[in-house]
């Protein structure tokens, strides 16, 4: 989880410096216009960008979740079937 939130933060500080550095204003004012909205596309597409970035690892963490709670799963099954199979030894052992 804490790897989920420091991807989405720096994608969105990223996001965040691209917008600042496209949005700082020209000394032309005619230009002005087509920049301001440059700026606002870049950010929005910025936002876009930040959002599928934080499905997709999100999509990622679930599924890492799930296959570590099934090799997990696994794992106690093993050591259950060992145990049993040690506990039979022992028993014939005490006979």
């Amino acid at each position: 989880m804490k790897r989920l939130s420091l991807i989405v933060t720096l994608t969105a500080l990223f996001a965040l410096g691209a917008y600042q550095a496209r949005a700082v204003p020209r000394a032309n004012s005619s230009t002005q216009d087509s920049t301001g909205d440059k700026a606002k596309q870049d950010a929005k597409a910025a936002g876009h960008e930040t959002k599928n970035a934080a499905k997709k690892t999100g999509s990622a963490v679930k599924k890492g979740s799930k296959k570590a709670a099934n090799v997990g799963a696994k794992g106690v099954k093993k050591g259950a079937e060992k145990t049993q199979e040690g506990a039979g030894k022992l028993e014939d052992k005490t006979k």
